[in-house]
């Protein structure tokens, strides 16, 4: 069983396998035919990425488990043997991506936590609950307006409406980040992720995103708020040691992680529903709970596809099957193929099944860089969606499923846009 929005037809595209490296589709034309490439090759795939750098993948969920704790692969751009070589542009569309500037994505070991500790202080489970009240607040917001736009004709994007800004609302808050810079950094990050930005637009891309985010931090320099970025400046004036620029790339991490995957969430669980009536008459009797549908679509339909890259600092044995990750070479972490592993979740992994049980995804990453958001991306949609299907309880698509567009970024498991009709 296919996922029935992770793509849109494209005739008889398939991923490309010249000489055994599964190329990756910069178009995202057939996520799930890719995915099964990806599994099929073995643990440990070889793949080229757009622009036609290549790497490894990992593929199947006990071996990304055993390399997302193995000190032998960090995040130091430095060790990987093709950027020594001078063989990735600086206007690599990715480059974003694989060299975002030292934050705590970038660093391992002491380094790493000492720049997480103070992030995770900030998102743990009991912090994170106190937010749900103002999460309430802004989505009903959200539903009054979409409940207007019901009374007229024609579909509404739900993805522009109502996924879109909740969680940029909710992440740039938490931040200190303006509602006048929403705007702005939707433009800026569609570039970042797409694999389809122009190189000549790259570097100005990338120094606009800097220039965005440390006119943020000079001004909570200037008046400290009740916000994250404000409590980073404190700490690092306090001899935490933080620099300006960490706390720059800290602020652009926490913004561009902490709004992307929970779109996602929620578009893809709208999606699942929709395309399985029945499950969804149970959720909605209250038989299925909500948080089985959040984790199955995390695992099913995971938010991130690949999550780009970390570096081998001697060669790694992989799996029982005699596979290597030599010394020197980059791997990025297919999470679009791990969730379906049958090896994990037995052969209906590659169905949508909410009443699934145990349901032990790492979609959410595994080991030290396991991503410190997962909280609030689940408190996000825990509330928005039973709060979505209360209000528009026979919500539907506006076009097949099929038919969705998906956006041609290769991290992302994300959509141009999400027509429904809301039936109020």
């Amino acid at each position: 069983m296919t996922c029935p929005h992770a793509h849109r037809t494209a005739g008889d595209d398939a991923p490309g396998e010249p000489g055994g490296v599964i190329v990756l589709d910069p178009l995202v034309t057939d996520l799930d035919a890719e995915s099964a490439a990806l599994r099929d090759a073995g643990p440990l795939a070889r793949v080229e990425l757009p622009g036609g750098v290549r790497c490894y993948a990992v593929t199947r969920h006990a071996e990304a488990r055993q390399l997302l704790t193995d000190a032998r692969l960090v995040k130091d751009i430095d060790v990987w043997g093709a950027w020594q070589r001078g063989e990735i542009p600086l206007d690599w569309p990715l480059i974003g991506l694989a060299n975002p500037g030292r934050s705590m994505l970038t660093v391992d070991g002491e380094e790493h936590r000492r720049l997480r500790t103070l992030v995770a202080q900030a998102l743990t489970v009991r912090r994170v609950e106190r937010l749900r009240e103002g999460i309430e607040k802004l989505t009903n917001d959200l539903l009054d307006g979409l409940e207007r736009r019901a009374a007229g004709t024609g579909p509404v994007d739900l993805k522009a409406e109502f996924a879109y800004p909740l969680p940029m609302s909710v992440v740039s808050e938490l931040m200190g980040v303006e509602a006048a810079d929403h705007p702005r950094l939707k433009a800026l990050f569609e570039k970042f992720f797409s694999t389809q930005t122009p190189p000549e637009e790259v570097p100005g891309m990338m120094a606009d995103l800097g220039a965005l985010f440390t006119g943020v931090v000079d001004a909570k320099r200037a008046n400290p708020g009740d916000d994250l970025t404000s409590a980073l400046i404190a700490a690092s004036e306090e001899g935490d040691r933080l620099t300006s620029q960490e706390i720059v790339n800290t602020l652009q991490l926490m913004i561009a992680a902490g709004h992307e995957t929970t779109i996602s969430l929620i578009v893809n669980a709208v999606v699942a529903l929709s395309t399985h009536p029945e499950q969804r008459a149970q959720v909605l009797k209250g038989t299925i709970p909500w948080e089985n549908v959040i984790e199955e679509t995390l695992r099913w339909s995971t938010p991130t596809s690949h999550v780009l890259i970390r570096f081998a600092t001697e060669d790694i044995a992989v799996g029982d099957d005699g596979d290597v990750l030599p010394r020197g070479e980059a791997l990025i972490v297919s999470f679009g193929a791990i969730g379906r592993d049958e090896r994990q979740h037995g052969p209906t992994a590659g169905d949508f099944d909410a009443t699934r049980t145990p349901n032990r995804h790492i979609s959410f990453g595994h080991g030290p860089h396991v991503c410190p958001g997962a909280a609030l991306s689940r408190l996000e949609a825990s509330v928005a969606l039973p709060a979505l299907f209360a209000r528009f309880p026979d919500l539907d698509l506006a076009v097949p499923a099929a038919e969705l567009r998906n956006k041609p970024v290769v991290t992302q498991n994300d959509l141009f846009d999400l027509p429904v009709r809301l039936r109020a």
